[in-house]
């Protein structure tokens, strides 16, 4: 199946997250099933990689956003495990430092962005700006919903500079997430990630709904693609998330430099095997 159409957001297109399921498996039974998928998928990243660390003249960006639970940590945990940490990096974001705060609200995105050769890894992502910044009202409606004219023209101006976006909204049922945050409680190992405003933001639930729906609908562009990934089954959220990067990076046709020095020669001087 080719995730990528089925699961974009196509520019101009309309966004309704309660028309989409958060259950669907694509036709895989069980995560036994879809496991050689998954992990063909991720070999096939690690290979991808390098060669777009040794071509060294695009890199990748990779957003991931979902409601609390959804699966941020989960979906770089097991999926892009694959990346050599030498050419890749995740970058969290979270409330604003103080010198963030003091700049623009792209600045702390654009400070890192990926220089050639490497993959950047967003756990949420400048979008926070015109999502929780938007549900709680920290600023103004006639300030946030400027944003998106300004987020499509950042990601446009990475795409430019050679740097491919794609993005992920990881689509978990308010069911799915609410087992989530309950198994938390009963596992004393995660009781560290427990935060109470986890559960009284489930109040806001349809409000960051609309929140995201608006975002996917405003900023999904052929340059920076949304994509809607059904999360209440990780492993499906897995799979699908891996294909999508694999095909991406694919298409890239990466090449590998010609080389600095004279192979043969090398090994005639030093009298080694060809």
């Amino acid at each position: 199946m080719d995730y990528r159409k089925k699961f974009l957001v196509e520019p101009g297109s309309k966004v309704h997250l309660g028309r989409l399921d958060p259950a669907y498996t694509g036709g895989h039974s069980s995560e036994d099933e879809a496991r050689a998928a998954i992990d063909k998928d991720v070999e096939r990243l690690c290979e991808l990689q390098y060669r777009l660390y040794a071509e060294h003249a695009r890199s990748l960006l990779i957003v991931l956003q979902a409601m609390d639970a959804g699966g941020k940590d989960g979906t770089i945990r097991h999926v892009f495990r694959a990346f050599n940490p030498q050419g890749a990096s995740v970058h969290a974001f979270k409330e604003p430092t103080p010198l963030e705060a003091a700049h623009d609200f792209l600045w702390r995105a654009h400070n890192v962005a990926p220089p050639h050769g490497q993959v950047a890894i967003f756990n949420r992502s400048h979008y926070e700006d015109v999502l929780v910044v938007r549900v709680h009202e920290l600023v103004p409606k006639h300030v946030w919903s400027k944003r998106y004219d300004r987020i499509v023209e950042f990601e446009k101006n990475l795409s430019q500079a050679g740097t491919h976006v794609i993005k992920f909204f990881l689509h978990v049922s308010k069911e799915e997430q609410l087992r989530r945050l309950e198994a938390r409680l009963d596992d004393p190992a995660r009781h560290w990630k427990i935060d109470e405003l986890d559960f009284a933001e489930r109040e806001r639930w349809h409000e960051y709904e609309k929140a995201y729906e608006d975002a996917l609908e405003r900023t999904s562009t052929e340059r920076a693609p949304w994509y809607v990934i059904p999360a209440d089954h990780k492993w499906f959220r897995n799979l699908a998330v891996a294909h999508i990067a694999v095909q991406t990076l694919s298409e890239l046709k990466m090449q590998f430099p010609k080389p600095k020095v004279d192979v043969a020669e090398i090994r005639q001087k030093y009298h080694l095997e060809s």
